[in-house]
């Protein structure tokens, strides 16, 4: 079960990654940045491509059950 999770994780790090850089116009994301923009103002987009590159590492952690 514990790989299904880190597949998951992967791809929700790959989402913020590639929106993060391409600046996206996905409802979603800008939902994401509408609400991180009043702690982060102009450096959201820098701060989500890091949680997003965190969140793939995290998710080999998941994938081979070293961690959750």
């Amino acid at each position: 079960m514990h790989y299904i999770w880190g597949i998951i994780t992967l791809f929700i790090g790959l989402f913020l990654l590639l929106s993060a850089l391409r600046k996206s116009d996905f409802i979603v994301y800008k939902m994401f940045v509408a609400r991180a923009k009043l702690l982060w103002k102009d450096k959201v987009h820098s701060f989500f491509a890091v949680v997003g590159v965190i969140l793939m590492l995290l998710s080999l952690l998941f994938f081979f059950g070293i961690w959750g």
